[in-house]
């Protein structure tokens, strides 16, 4: 505790277990504020939000065996949004490392081997003058870039043992800075600088980076329009003259970057959903800017640039020339038409009005958390954040449940601002237990959810493939009663009271719960080769 709080951290999430007492035992002695969730893997996805939000190495505290397992979703989910989460878990006693079956409580053979293929790093500690060292490595590891999770573990004797060691005092765990090769820079410079039809594509390593201001310098420098990812969401503002907004999920937008003789990608590996379901085919140059060195040239053959996207970009600003195209805007106008008329020969109106709807009630400076439901599907390409990192969702790893607990640790870091959580019915399941977390904590969160009966994206797939659909219709509760249980207010809604009954919520102090009794349907994007 004294080396978390020396490192900077001042706030912890999640739950005891019997391995971890000696830990919880020292939490309850320093200063550090805790958090504890229902279900780990719930505290994870807390810990997830409030390392996007702040920037900084979420510490998340965790029992040994089924406690550390339940966690694995949210740690996933972390690698995948480059979230910086450090993970710290307590162990079997030391005498039953290494593989053995000696009969402990929740012991594993081999735990570190369960996270190894998903975090960044994993630090086993066997004596209690290695946890400063351990922590340390641990906290640079998941915040040098590409920002992730990282895993440590130290045995119930370690916890539990006296130690006569001086008090930890501050410690130094500045990340490890990855900037561009020059030459590498020098070359991608000069290919824009000549590029006809230049286009930018902006990931999450964007938002990661804090780079959206330099992202704009650059874009206004070159004239080129800017496409944000689904991750990359707010990199870009939505009603910016060069902005083609989010519409990767369209074959119009595919079109459009196919033909640009130049693309910049920065921070994005061009993976399923960036990619148009790998439909993309781009014919010009592509230059990747990537801080995860296993994404960098994984999807497409580039100029392939292992760098932070801000350092990387602000390469580009000192050497790239000002390159003008009065014609950038008016295609950017074009595209946003095409795809607007898409929509409208759909009949999504009721789609349209809902999504609409929370934009409207939803402070232009709150965050809000997506779980994998068809609102937020929509929400990927036709939702505006209102800013960078303002919006998130599970989109990376593709988990359900993120959504509300990942918000309660929003609320946590900045209790200034109303967040929203946009849930379905499927999704609220998993995460229903927080309810008394945002009670007992009274954070400012209300929570959406959306309820269709089932999995409503499921069942959408299922029938499109299979004609029928198996196991996507459930049973639920009333779930604005259930709320009311926790203490939590709770508000059933219709499509044409949504704006003003989350307005409301949203203005009101605590946490609160929304239930939108609805079926909404997904737009149909153009395929490839069609209009």
């Amino acid at each position: 505790m004294e080396t978390l709080a020396g490192l900077g951290a001042t706030t912890v999430f999640g739950l005891p277990g019997q391995h971890a007492l000696g830990l919880f035992d020292a939490l309850r002695r320093s200063d550090l504020r805790y958090v504890g969730l229902r279900v780990e893997n719930n505290a994870g996805f807390a810990a997830d939000a409030y390392g996007r939000v702040t920037g900084e190495a979420a510490p998340l505290l965790l029992s040994t065996g089924p406690g550390a397992l339940t966690s694995l979703a949210a740690l996933q989910e972390a690698a995948a949004a480059s979230a910086p989460v450090l993970a710290i878990s307590s162990q079997i006693p030391t005498r039953g490392l290494g593989g053995g079956r000696h009969g402990y409580l929740h012991e594993l053979p081999d735990q570190a081997a369960s996270f190894r293929g998903v975090v960044k790093s994993v630090h086993t500690v066997r004596a209690p003058s290695q946890i400063p060292s351990a922590l340390e490595a641990a906290w640079k590891s998941a915040l040098s870039a590409p920002h992730g999770p990282v895993w440590v573990e130290i045995p119930q004797d370690v916890l539990l043992a006296e130690t006569t060691l001086p008090v930890v005092t501050a410690r130094d765990a500045f990340p490890e800075e990855l900037p561009p090769r020059p030459e590498l820079t020098a070359v991608a410079a000069d290919l824009l600088a000549k590029a006809a039809r230049p286009v930018i594509v902006a990931g999450g390593g964007v938002v990661r980076a804090d780079a959206s201001g330099k992202l704009r310098k650059l874009a206004e420098r070159l004239d080129a329009p800017v496409v944000t990812t689904f991750g990359g969401k707010g990199a870009f503002p939505w009603t910016h003259p060069l902005s083609l907004r989010s519409w990767l999920e369209d074959r119009h937008t595919t079109d459009f970057l196919e033909d640009a003789d130049v693309l910049l990608v920065i921070g994005s590996g061009l993976g399923e959903l960036s990619s148009n379901y790998h439909t993309f085919t781009p014919r010009g140059r592509v230059i990747q800017i990537e801080a995860d060195l296993g994404k960098l040239e994984s999807n497409h053959p580039a100029l392939g640039i292992h760098a932070d996207a801000r350092l990387a970009i602000q390469a580009l600003l000192e050497t790239v020339p000002e390159r003008t195209d009065p014609t950038a805007p008016e295609r950017v106008r074009t595209l946003l038409s095409r795809v607007a008329e898409r929509l409208a020969s759909q009949e999504l109106a009721l789609e349209q009005q809902v999504l609409a709807s929370v934009r409207a009630a939803l402070p232009a400076d709150s965050p809000s958390f997506w779980d994998m439901t068809i609102l937020a599907y929509w929400a990927w390409s036709a939702f505006d954040p209102g800013g960078s990192n303002h919006m998130h969702s599970a989109q990376g790893a593709g988990g359900l449940g993120y959504a509300f607990p990942a918000a309660l640790g929003a609320a946590v870091a900045d209790p200034t601002r109303p967040v929203l959580a946009v849930s379905g019915d499927g999704g609220a399941l998993y995460s229903i237990a927080e309810l008394a977390t945002a009670r007992q904590h009274d954070l400012n969160v209300t929570w959406l959810i959306v309820d269709d009966g089932g999995y409503g994206i499921l069942r959408e797939y299922m029938t499109e493939s299979f004609g029928e659909t198996t196991a996507t219709e459930l049973t639920g509760p009333d779930f604005a009663a259930l709320a009311e249980s926790f203490g939590v207010p709770g508000v059933r809604t219709s499509p044409e009271a949504l704006a003003a009954d989350l307005a409301q919520a949203l203005a009101s102090p605590g946490p609160s719960v929304v239930v939108l009794p609805a079926r909404l349907r997904m737009f149909a994007p153009t395929h490839l080769g069609s209009d």
